[in-house]
């Protein structure tokens, strides 16, 4: 039956991407074109005078054209979803999926751009020579440890928010999610042993922004294929040194003893049942591997009646779904024209999406999900992403840490709450 299933959506799949017009994104006109004179201001000669405003300044860019509410989204096609390196033209699905999220639920139009690059620092050349165009950058889908480079050399270069959502916009989901889950189970950020399964780009960005909201180092155990990542280990690159224990437990089974958390962005069914019944009183278990999790939540529940789940999948409660963060925080930091998204820009959508999840969820929310009722629990940790309050809480959270940080460029938007109600 599941391969069915399977069958049936990869079909389904097909057609809807290509009826009744190939791909899911197109350019739309924003000015009127019905007129000789309409055509007069749109192309030529009506083009010459903001060419010589934004010649002589080119902060006009963003008065004149669509560069304030254009973000590209850029990929070299290294680590397609799950599917590995399929090369740029074979992720410009997800690229173009990426723009349907962004203009849905945040009205920023997209490019998505697939760069053929041999190496990082031929794709971070090219980036940079396109970046003019944009108002920020969302890479996607870049293996480790090349991403972290290639985020790291564009934010020094560029003067535009670059974003790494693999990164950050799935740590910012695990933390939001993690810190109710944490309340819930009567249990401190700061005193928790916490287990990291995965040591790619969202696993090694998890426990930077955890160490950075308080986190203990010490507490933190990371692994890859061949075990814990620990400091007696030979030819670690740099940034799985920085993540590095100084620790005598080697296996996933021996560092998942005792254990308050457990995350996993992994592979399939990389956790047993035995591993499990380990953990400490009250653990919270994110098995985020997509399709298949870590542990399967009826699998776990089998083991543990007192554990908070989380998974990446739509069908099971408490998804993590990157797409509560990345439209907003980059709605943030457009609508006050930020040259970064900085850490504590990142720390305020954690906070906003936490609090979110506190309030009583709308009806119409619930209608979506066809649901009676649903509140802060066990169950409930992180908001839906289609409840439409995402939109009016992350951006003036994620604007103002700009302001207050010293990074934004424009003055508090006039369509925000006051500042200072936030």
């Amino acid at each position: 039956m599941s391969k069915d299933a399977d069958a049936n959506i990869n079909q389904a799949a097909l057609e809807y991407h290509e009826k009744p017009v190939p791909g899911k994104i197109s350019v739309e006109l924003t000015k009127p074109t019905v007129s000789q004179q309409d055509l007069a201001l749109a192309y030529t000669p009506g083009v010459a005078e903001p060419v010589r405003r934004i010649a002589k300044n080119p902060d006009d860019a963003y008065r004149y054209t669509a560069k304030g509410n254009l973000v590209a989204v850029i990929t070299d096609g290294t680590a397609v979803l799950g599917l590995g390196n399929t090369g740029p033209l074979a992720g410009k699905p997800v690229m173009e999926g990426k723009g349907v999220l962004f203009k849905h639920f945040a009205g920023i139009d997209v490019f998505d751009i697939e760069v053929d690059a041999s190496t990082p620092s031929a794709f971070v050349d090219t980036v940079e020579r396109i970046a003019p165009t944009f108002g920020g950058i969302n890479l996607e889908d870049i293996a480790a440890p090349h991403c972290f480079e290639i985020e790291q050399a564009l934010m020094e270069r560029l003067d535009i928010p670059v974003f790494h959502d693999d990164q950050h916009g799935t740590a910012i989901i695990i933390a939001a999610g993690l810190l109710n889950a944490l309340e819930i189970q009567g249990k401190r950020l700061e005193d928790v042993r916490i287990v990291v399964l995965g040591a790619g780009a969202a696993g090694i960005a998890a426990v930077r922004l955890l160490c950075n909201m308080g986190a203990h180092r010490n507490n933190i155990l990371v692994l890859d294929r061949q075990g814990v990542i620990h400091t007696g280990r030979e030819n670690l690159n740099p940034f799985k040194f920085s993540v590095a224990a100084d620790t005598q437990r080697r296996t996933l089974a021996e560092a998942m003893r005792g254990a308050d958390v457990f995350i996993g962005v992994s592979g399939p069914e990389l956790v047993s049942p035995e591993m499990l019944a380990t953990m400490a009183d009250r653990p919270v278990v994110f098995a985020l591997s997509n399709p298949v999790p870590e542990i399967r939540p009826e699998v776990a529940n089998k083991v543990r009646d007192d554990m908070i789940m989380a998974t990446g999948r739509s069908d099971y409660p408490n998804q993590v779904n990157n797409v509560l963060g990345f439209p907003f925080i980059f709605r943030g930091a457009l609508d006050v024209r930020a040259c970064c998204i900085n850490e504590a820009m990142q720390i305020a959508a954690v906070h906003a999406l936490k609090n979110l999840t506190h309030l009583p969820v709308p009806a119409e929310v619930l209608r979506a999900y066809g649901l009676d009722h649903l509140e802060s629990g066990p169950d409930y940790i992180l908001p839906k992403p289609l409840d439409g309050r995402l939109r009016e809480a992350i951006p003036p959270a994620v604007a103002k840490a700009a302001v207050e940080t010293g990074v934004a460029q424009m003055p508090w938007p006039e369509h925000y709450p006051p500042m200072d109600s936030i």
